[in-house]
């Protein structure tokens, strides 16, 4: 399995270069409370188009290096506007500008949702 872009906060990426669906490790606090360092995503790129309200993977222009989890707030200069849903976390287009959206995240997949734990019987 090869790697994304290195990244030092919001996201780490594995999967094929290009594939439709590919998987993100969530790295550092700010999507907190609606995402948690460790959390393991699945996020698809093409389909519907991006929307505000949105959480996608993102890279900023200033920062390629850099792969993010964020929220898109609006379109921006050919890009997105992305926010972290922690306020007291800042490292979003509010330092670094506009981004380029690589994918939608379309479901968390680790730790399983608490409507995919069943009880044995």
């Amino acid at each position: 399995m090869s790697t994304g872009p290195p990244a030092t906060d919001g996201a780490a990426a594995g999967g094929p270069p290009g594939a439709p669906v590919f998987a993100v490790l969530v790295v550092g606090p700010s999507m907190v409370p609606t995402l948690r360092h460790g959390d393991a995503l699945l996020v698809r790129r093409g389909g519907r188009a991006v929307r505000a309200g949105d959480v996608v993977v993102g890279v900023f222009r200033t920062r390629p290096d850099l792969l993010v989890v964020k929220r898109a707030v609006r379109p921006l200069d050919g890009g997105w506007e992305l926010h972290g849903d922690n306020t007291l976390v800042t490292d979003d287009s509010r330092v670094y500008g506009v981004a380029d959206v690589l994918g939608r995240v379309v479901a968390r997949y680790w730790p399983r949702p608490k409507w995919f734990y069943y009880r044995s019987v």
